[in-house]
């Protein structure tokens, strides 16, 4: 490699620094933290966001979201909460009773009269229960205006595209999913969501032979417009993969489906109409009429720890009618929920795992070689770099830094 080249790539990274600096994640954004049927009336449970610990709690109808930290010595108090008066959680270890509204600190069980009462808080955080899942808003706590839920999610097709299904956020959306934990930093598994030369990894799974589904090796821009940035001052923002033909038959990405030279052919006949992958901040994506036209697939990957994330799997339906819906919820537990969710995206889980100790210390980013493929990561990185509403820090833990 010549050292023109080298001199690019290290330009290229310093465009989009704040994304490799984003090793906890992008705050001030929305977040699912659980699916609404995981937190019954009167529960009370922990969740880790961006490497902060939050306890969310459901009570008399109302949700809330607060720290999993007592400002007292640190515990998490969702080891062992207790509620001794509504809307409020007290410290299982000396006693510390906290407002769910504001944070602030309310009462000490065995000590009432101490000052550090009505002088003293936690973190509380903006919740919203919406499409199926409660989401969390992790970031500044006087960062104002929150924005809508919405503004964190793909947004609509538009009605008239030929490829058109439902979204997530419509009305008569039928929403099902999982989420579990992936082991690696969440920037890998984004960038993994929607590359388009990992489709190897897929090549024999048993999804591709079960509908004889034509999965190229790979995808390669041919044209300027392969990829399109979509940036809004009130709304989403997000980047597309165009691998589906525009209308007047024009392609914008060459689906590779033989290299000649290692004597290497897809599989399979049937072409998977109206296929186009996008990610929107701060990591939602979203895989149009897959694995099947009119369905739409999500995945978010929600930052945990440096090198954990939550993944959540989820795909989106529009049943004509019960019968339908009922249809598809049987579809969806007997064979979908394995095929797609468990053996098609575990290819995915142990790819990003395995990429997990190159990147482990920000070596990949700066050692990394990328090729024309890999056109549409570049322009995630800066995207994010643009548009974050910020970058999350360490825990207060690692950092140092504390405040009560």
């Amino acid at each position: 490699m010549s050292t023109a080249v080298i001199r690019s790539s290290s330009q290229k990274n310093k465009q989009y620094q704040p994304y490799i600096d984003a090793k906890w994640g992008l705050k001030n954004h929305w977040y699912p933290a659980l699916f609404s049927d995981e937190l019954k009336e009167g529960e009370f449970k922990a969740v880790t966001i961006c490497g902060e610990p939050i306890l969310l709690r459901r009570e008399n109808g109302k949700l809330y979201a607060i720290e999993d930290r007592c400002c007292h010595r640190g515990v998490r108090m969702s080891k062992k909460p207790f509620s001794f008066k509504p809307c409020t959680v007290t410290c299982w270890y000396h006693g510390f009773t906290y407002n769910l509204e504001n944070g602030r600190l309310d009462t000490i069980l065995a000590a009432p009269n101490d000052p550090l009462i009505g002088n003293a808080s936690i973190k509380v955080y903006p919740v919203s229960e919406k499409y199926t899942m409660i989401f969390v808003f992790v970031g500044d706590a006087d960062y104002a205006p929150v924005p809508p839920l919405e503004h964190d999610l793909p947004p609509p097709l538009e009605k008239e595209y030929v490829n058109y299904c439902k979204n997530l956020t419509e009305d008569g959306a039928l929403t099902v999913g999982i989420h579990r934990s992936g082991e690696s930093n969440w920037r890998l598994a984004v960038e993994n969501g929607f590359d388009p030369g990992h489709v190897l990894i897929h090549w024999k799974s048993p999804l591709v032979y079960a509908h004889n589904l034509a999965v190229p090796l790979g995808a390669r821009p041919i044209t300027d417009k392969a990829v399109s940035i979509i940036e809004s001052d009130d709304g989403p923002i997000g980047i597309r993969n165009n691998t589906v033909a525009d209308p007047d038959g024009t392609w914008h990405y060459d689906l590779v489906l033989e290299n000649k030279e290692l004597g290497v052919k897809a599989v399979g006949g049937n072409p998977m109409i109206g296929l186009r992958t996008s990610m929107w901040l701060p990591g939602v994506l979203r895989v149009e009429n897959f694995p099947f036209q009119g369905v739409n697939l999500y995945e978010f990957y929600v930052p945990t720890h440096e090198d954990k994330y939550e993944y959540w799997e989820l795909m989106t339906f529009d049943p004509k009618d019960e019968e339908d819906k009922k249809r598809i919820l049987d579809q969806y537990e007997h064979y979908l929920k394995k095929a797609v969710f468990h053996e098609f995206n575990d290819d995915d889980l142990w790819a990003r795992d395995a990429m997990q100790p190159f990147y482990q210390n920000g070596v990949g980013f700066e050692e990394e070689k990328l090729g024309e493929m890999d056109a549409i990561i570049i322009g995630w990185r800066k995207l994010v770099a643009r548009h974050a509403r910020g970058i999350q820090d360490a825990p207060k833990e690692l950092n140092g830094s504390s405040k009560c």
